[in-house]
């Protein structure tokens, strides 16, 4: 039987339109606070529970289930910087203290979110419709989340080109002491694309719930591949994690059909970011930054 490659290169927009979504925010947050948030898988948990929360539990259009996990995670991302991650970082914290701080704190979040909903894993019971278009399978879900990533990268290329925010988040990223001295608030930056890049988590994690299912680890199986998305990438670059999100979202597509032809679980696919992960570190940790001026 032959593959049918136009169909495995959608679904390698549609995964890397999810990647890159979840992986903006994380790279933005890791390139102005210097270390990895791990935290940030529960941030796409709640999204996704969020939206479950609206659309199941409250019977509203889904529409507004978006807007409440988009809310409800910029929320949590704010509060987690203010009333965590800067505390401890005011109090003499290291990157390491940082880091292990926000697996705590993802351990916390993740136990809250497993009492309100419950452990077992479960769906929105929303059947997305799907037709042909020539050789391609497609469902509304899927258009959904390519248009947003799209419309996500029109924004940030803006946001980060043309407004001062967006000048101050890439001059912080890059040099902070002269961000400093240039009079940039780098609390008031910082805070903002805390909260912005956990908006964005849980907008990723509705998406990933909505085509999968639901489960309080839900954001700890997206965490690793979205970290391969960031460091290959290049830590606080958009532009790199443009490419890298689309690139990872090929290379396991790419995968699957190869374990298929092997006669290997498809469940093997997890393991095509962890080599490209580990390959980047190895010969390009500094990833695909240095390719983009604009980073």
């Amino acid at each position: 039987m032959g593959v049918n490659w136009a169909q495995v290169l959608f679904n390698s927009a549609v995964t890397g339109s999810l990647y890159l979504i979840a992986a903006v925010g994380l790279t933005l947050t890791y390139g102005l606070s210097g270390f990895p948030n791990f935290a940030y898988a529960e941030f796409m948990t709640l999204g996704a529970y969020m939206g479950y929360f609206v659309v199941r539990q409250l019977g509203f259009d889904v529409y507004f289930a978006f807007i409440a996990a988009f809310l409800a995670c910029g929320i949590l991302g704010a509060l987690a910087y203010r009333g965590v991650f800067r505390f401890l970082a005011n109090r003499g914290a290291n990157k390491i203290h940082l880091m292990v701080g926000s697996i705590a704190l993802g351990f916390v979040i993740r136990y809250i979110i497993g009492d309100i909903w419950g452990w077992p894993a479960t769906t929105f019971g929303i059947r997305w419709p799907g037709f042909d278009i020539g050789p391609l399978r497609v469902t509304d879900l899927w258009l959904a989340l390519i248009f947003t990533a799209l419309v996500l990268a029109v924004i940030m290329h803006l946001l980060l080109t043309r407004t001062k925010t967006g000048k101050a988040i890439r001059g912080i990223s890059s040099n902070p002491e002269l961000a400093l001295a240039s009079g940039i608030n780098i609390e008031r930056v910082t805070l903002v694309t805390w909260a912005g890049g956990a908006a964005l988590a849980g907008i990723a994690g509705l998406f990933w719930g909505a085509i999968a299912s639901l489960s309080p680890l839900l954001g700890w199986a997206m965490i690793l591949p979205v970290f391969a998305v960031t460091i290959l990438g290049g830590i606080g670059s958009f532009y790199g994690v443009l490419a890298a999100a689309f690139i990872i979202g090929l290379a396991e597509n790419i995968g699957v059909v190869a374990l298929t032809q092997l006669g290997l679980s498809t469940e093997y696919r997890m393991a095509i970011a962890f080599i490209i992960l580990i390959v980047t570190l190895i010969l390009r940790p500094q990833g695909l930054a240095k390719a983009f001026r604009r980073t």
